[in-house]
């Protein structure tokens, strides 16, 4: 594989070539205008790629008439995190920052990222901390990101990872390309952790770096028990397409064991019960370097007060 040579870029504090954006959205109008505006003013002036998941809104329309200088993608269909598949296919920059529509970038952390990944070439993904807003106040997910037990490689600018956070993360475009994007099947909902486990499994690192900062302005306009149905049924798949048969057990029973017992939860589970063809036909167990890294996380998963699922 032929490392990504980062074109050059401007002296000083003006425009980086280096890191493109993408978007996606769904149904929020108001929320990813909001967005661009801040994408578009920071310094480093990034090619920013909208991808619309089918919005009746008038997202599309508001977004062509507003911020003519974004390349906007009007797909048909709602295609979750895919839509991210369709933007970085877009974009030549060697590194690719997501984002969603109600978070955005804080003004030179792609700057720094892009230096980061310039650095370190093994490096797939840089996970930023993440400010939620109104109020700035560190989301309760951060702790664990600076904390993390995975072990990573001696050189990581940062704690390693065992997995991230798209929309506060910016990604090594070839890294992306080679694991072959999100899994379609997963839609949208912990779909990171599959390409996580992917990347690791092909000797790419991921690390948080805490000089990269990401606001998060949690929209209302969500489906929050569909939320919950797919992350139920993603975990569960990502976990029987990957993990060895005793760490897989051992985390489906955990999860039975603490899951709401409610009609949401009898839908993610239906619905992964309803994958085991796909899973079975398509299971690739981790190597060991890999599987190493979601066996640190097992404990951090069982005590995490950041990730539940509830709606």
């Amino acid at each position: 594989m032929t490392a990504t040579q980062p074109r050059p870029r401007e002296v000083g504090t003006g425009r980086d070539p280096r890191v493109s954006v993408v978007v996606i959205t769904h149904q929020r109008r108001d929320e990813v205008l909001g967005a661009l505006a801040r994408l578009v003013a920071l310094p480093e002036q990034p090619h920013v790629v909208v991808v619309d998941n089918g919005s009746t809104d008038g997202t599309a329309q508001a977004v062509a008439g507003r911020f003519p200088q974004v390349e906007l993608v009007a797909s048909p269909d709602n295609l979750g995190a895919v839509g991210r598949n369709v933007g970085v296919a877009r974009v030549d920059t060697p590194y690719v920052a997501f984002c969603d529509d109600d978070t955005w970038w804080d003004p030179g952390s792609l700057r720094t990222a892009a230096d980061v990944l310039d650095a370190h070439p093994r490096l797939a993904v840089v996970t930023a901390r993440i400010l939620v807003e109104p109020g700035g106040r560190e989301d309760p997910i951060v702790p664990e990101l600076r904390d993390s037990p995975v072990r990573g490689a001696d050189w990581l600018p940062g704690p390693a990872l065992g997995s991230f956070l798209a929309g506060a993360s910016v990604l090594r475009r070839e890294a992306f390309t080679e694991v072959g994007g999100f899994c379609a099947r997963l839609w949208l909902g912990g779909e990171e952790e599959l390409m996580a486990g992917d990347l690791a499994a092909a000797g790419w690192e991921l690390c948080y770096l805490p000089q990269l900062t990401v606001h998060h302005q949690a929209s209302r306009a969500r489906d929050s028990h569909r939320r919950r149905r797919d992350g139920i049924r993603n975990t569960l798949w990502t976990t029987w397409l990957r993990r060895p048969v005793r760490p897989a057990l051992r985390r489906t029973g955990h999860l039975l064991r603490t899951l709401p017992r409610d009609r949401v939860t009898a839908q993610g589970l239906l619905a992964a019960v309803r994958g085991i063809p796909w899973v079975l036909r398509e299971r690739r167990v981790l190597p060991a370097h890999a599987e190493a890294r979601f066996v640190a996380l097992e404990h951090a998963q069982r005590t995490s007060t950041a990730r539940r699922y509830v709606s």
